[in-house]
Parts: C-alpha cells; sequence; structure tokens
C-alpha cells in the first residue's frame, strides 16, 4: 500500500477514535452478506447479484470503518476497506438514519486500474432499526455507467 494511503488511514484511525472516547459510545459491530446492485446502464450484462461477506464496525454515530469481498458486476472477486462518515443524523420514528460519505479502496475490477487496487468517494445513506440496517450506497461512474448498491446487515455486537 502507497505511503500516503498508510498515513491517512492512520490519522482517520486516530480521530475517528479520540471521537468515539469523547462520546463513549459502545462500539457495534454490523454483517453483511454484499449488495444488491441496480446500474442505470441496462443494455450492459453486469451482475447485479454482488455476493459476499463484509463487515461494519461503528465506533461514534458518526464514525465507522468497513472492510469486506464480494462478487462485482463484472463477475470478478472484489476486497474493499474504507471509512464511513455518517456526518448527518436523526431519528425518525426510532429508526437511525445517517447521511454522508464512504472514503475507500477497491481492488478486483479488471477495467479500473488492472484489477488493482483503487481510491473512491461514495455518498451513502444508512438506516437501523434494532438489530437490523440497510445501506444505501450511490456509485458514480460515468465510463461504465452509475449504480446503486442496497446492503442489508444484522447487528452481531
Amino acid at each position: 500500500m502507497h505511503p500516503m494511503i498508510k498515513q491517512a488511514v492512520a490519522l482517520l484511525l486516530t480521530a475517528a477514535g479520540s471521537t468515539a472516547l469523547a462520546q463513549d459510545y459502545p462500539t457495534k459491530v454490523w454483517l453483511n452478506p454484499g449488495a444488491y446492485s441496480h446500474h442505470f446502464k441496462r443494455d450492459q450484462d453486469y451482475r447485479e447479484d454482488n455476493y459476499g461477506v463484509g463487515a461494519e464496525v461503528v465506533i461514534a454515530p458518526q464514525h465507522g470503518f468497513l472492510a469486506g469481498s464480494f462478487i462485482n458486476s463484472n463477475r470478478e472477486r472484489s476486497r474493499y476497506g474504507g471509512y464511513h462518515w455518517r456526518a448527518w443524523q436523526w431519528k425518525p420514528s426510532g429508526i437511525n438514519v445517517s447521511a454522508g460519505l464512504v472514503f475507500a479502496l477497491f481492488d478486483g475490477y479488471s477495467n479500473q486500474n488492472g484489477g488493482g487496487w483503487f481510491p473512491v468517494v461514495l455518498p451513502a445513506l444508512s438506516a437501523e432499526y434494532g438489530p437490523y440496517g440497510a445501506n444505501l450506497t450511490f456509485i458514480p461512474n460515468s465510463k461504465n455507467g452509475s449504480a446503486v448498491a442496497l446492503q442489508v446487515k444484522m447487528l452481531v455486537w
């Protein structure tokens, strides 16, 4: 991994960790079975059932970390790791809703960086109710067509 990326990750972990301690927030761990994607370019043969396994560790209401692996829309194995900044929070009818950005690294797309790692910034909306939750992410891509991804998740800790 590039040294600048390592430094950025270390800085984010330090900042997020100090925020979590300041708020005395119980860490939450969510697991997911991958995602379902819907591509706006319907004339392509993209895979939309992107099965895999992933984890989300939320250390404060505004800060979480993501990691996982799935079969991507090009039918290739992808891995990811990142930081989820859950900037805006509200609670309609007892449902925890947050909106923000995901800053992540992905690999496994042969049409992107030769299958190697590449950075992304994605807008994300999350909803959580008790042990159940969902993440909705917009994936902009001017070359291959944009998509939205829905990820269901379950609280395990």
